[in-house]
């Protein structure tokens, strides 16, 4: 069957267009399709806190208006922004090398043989070392290029469809330490013009020190007073790759990164304001209601650089500046007996867990002794720095003698880091029988804890950490949603955690390339039709495509025989007449 340009090109379009439009749709509003949405108070079922989402931007409803968590951070792990150090021929003078060399061979002032010689060897490199490198440095160049609106395309939309009131990137912006300070300002102008374009840095005068007299950072909650610009600003937490583990990190390092993305170590508060005058009335004050623990309910983000809370340090300074911040977080905590405080730790190397909980195990390694021995990667934190991020910053004791019994401040750690992501809590028994101080922090994972009722138990002591699942192409684009909500009949406040992924980088790609052909195939067909209309003969191939892709038109007889086949070949039947001797004599 014959088939013209214009038919063929209509045909083709038959079945992309519809394959475009469907993968397009579902990748511009995939977290509509896989149902995300952030928690909803009283443990509300996911599809009922997807039905909230739908009807905050059917009718432009308020987060108050439709009992949302007044904390929702979009959580995101490890982006790596990677740059010159994926890129083989990122440093050289020209792509082709040897090239140039095996010319220069020809003027040295060797004898022939040996300028051949050379050359031949020039040659031969040029094939299978500048080829090659040439073909993967356009390779990872349009790789960066779309891995960067991968990026972008996972926040922008989860930031659209989910309404989050704050976003935190959870260390590893950028894939290098070692990167020189050119090399650091692309890629940091990627991650702010590309990436996460539309978001901002943390402003220093609002990253604020620990303090006891402190100013909020703002209200969560229906009186956020400042919730546009929080919707807008970035927490970024510093990682390995951008600092520096505690060998590596320096004075230098540090600067640059919070020039670009903001402090790396500080506090912010925000508090839930109560308007019921009863309610109120039932607060702590040291004048007129002294015995009362309840406190206005509060939010204490914190950011903490633990890239160098293990030792040895490169720059003992810096990890001192690091051991005094986290002990003045400490000291400006409030005591563990009031309620109504909740602190959200925001780091990037997550605690000590043992082998088999997680996908990462402890390790470390450290730089030779010359080079000043300091720790030069570690996929865990130390038990030691571990146990004291436990007991000193969240109040958790192992004596249940300890102020509050023992059961510390609430709050959550958030961190990134292990790439798989993990979900763990880290618990204390204090029924064991054995001295207080020789009791061992333990740790499972989170769902056979809730399984189980772990958390909240009398005797156990603990604390969830959520290792984020990075949002990198290989890891599926993961985001975590997590929010926070305050009960005021146990006056403490409640959290939730869940995931949402876009899937793997391939599958963005295939999805423009569609669009891409299909695009293309939409102008050919209206060119090819624009030309029929001026009087264009467009129903032939070229002679060129014709010869190879198509067959002229076949043509029949009127009693079904094809012309020039065996079938078609007749014989002309004569009469039959007898003579005389009875033998029959065709004439």
């Amino acid at each position: 069957m014959y088939v013209s340009p214009v038919g063929f090109v209509r045909h083709a379009l038959r079945v992309l267009f519809p394959l475009a439009l469907a993968s397009t749709v579902y990748l511009y509003l995939y977290p509509i399709f896989l149902g995300c949405a952030f928690p909803l108070p009283a443990d509300q079922t996911a599809s009922v806190a997807f039905r909230s989402t739908i009807r905050q931007h059917a009718n432009g409803g308020s987060p108050a208006a439709d009992g949302i968590a007044p904390l929702r951070l979009l959580a995101l792990g490890d982006p790596q922004l990677e740059g010159d150090t994926s890129i083989p021929n990122a440093h050289r003078e020209s792509s082709f090398p040897h090239i140039k060399s095996m010319i220069a061979q020809f003027s040295e002032p060797w004898s022939l043989r040996e300028r051949s010689k050379r050359a031949t060897h020039e040659l031969v490199d040029f094939y299978f070392e500048d080829i090659p490198d040439t073909l993967e440095s356009i390779r990872k160049r349009i790789d960066l290029f779309g891995n960067d609106f991968y990026l972008a395309h996972i926040y922008r939309t989860l930031r659209w469809w989910t309404k989050p009131s704050h976003v935190t990137v959870l260390g590893d912006l950028l894939g290098s330490q070692w990167i020189d300070d050119e090399e650091f300002e692309k890629r940091s102008w990627r991650y702010w013009n590309r990436a996460f374009a539309g978001g901002e840095r943390v402003p220093d005068e609002v990253a604020a020190y620990p303090s006891e007299q402190y100013d909020l950072a703002g209200y969560v909650g229906p009186l956020g007073k400042d919730a546009a610009l929080w919707e807008k600003r970035i927490i970024n937490i510093a990682g390995n790759h951008d600092v520096g583990y505690a060998g590596d990190l320096t004075v230098e390092r540090l600067e640059r990164f919070e020039r670009v993305y903001g402090k790396a170590a500080y506090e912010l508060r925000f508090e839930l304001p109560i308007t019921n005058a009863t309610t109120n009335a039932t607060l702590f004050d040291a004048d007129q209601n002294p015995e009362s623990v309840r406190l206005v309910p509060e939010l204490r983000i914190v950011v903490i650089n633990d890239m160098n809370l293990d030792t040895p340090a490169c720059t003992p300074e810096l990890q001192d500046k690091t051991y005094a911040f986290v002990n003045d977080l400490i000291n400006t905590a409030t005591a563990v007996e009031f309620k109504g405080h909740f602190t959200l730790a925001l780091t990037h190397i997550p605690l000590h867990k043992p082998e088999g909980i997680c996908v990462d195990a402890p390790f470390f390694d450290f730089h030779p002794s010359d080079q000043g021995g300091g720790v030069k990667e570690q996929f865990m934190l130390s038990a030691d720095a571990s146990k004291g991020f436990l007991e000193g910053l969240f109040g958790l004791n192992g004596d249940s003698n300890a102020p509050g019994n023992g059961m510390g401040r609430h709050g959550v750690i958030l961190n990134g880091h292990d790439h798989e992501g993990c979900d763990t809590w880290h618990y204390i028994n204090q029924t064991v029988d054995m001295p207080p101080d020789q009791r061992k922090w333990e740790v499972m994972r989170w769902g056979q804890a809730k399984n189980d009722k772990v958390p909240g138990k009398p005797g156990l002591p603990g604390l969830r950490e959520i290792t984020v699942r990075s949002m990198m192409g290989g890891f599926g684009g993961n985001a975590g949603l997590f929010s926070a909500w305050f009960d005021e009949e146990e006056w403490e406040w409640r959290y939730e955690y869940t995931t949402c992924a876009l899937g793997k980088q391939t599958w963005w790609w295939a999805v423009h390339i569609i669009d891409l052909i299909a695009i293309i195939a939409v102008l050919i067909y209206g060119g090819l039709k624009a030309a029929s209309a001026a009087g264009v003969d467009v129903e032939k191939w070229p002679s060129c495509i014709a010869s190879k892709f198509s067959r002229a038109p076949v043509l029949s007889t009127s009693n079904g025989h094809v012309p020039g086949t065996k079938s078609d070949i007749r014989v002309e039947k004569k009469p039959v007449v007898y003579v005389g001797n009875g033998n029959a004599k065709r004439g």
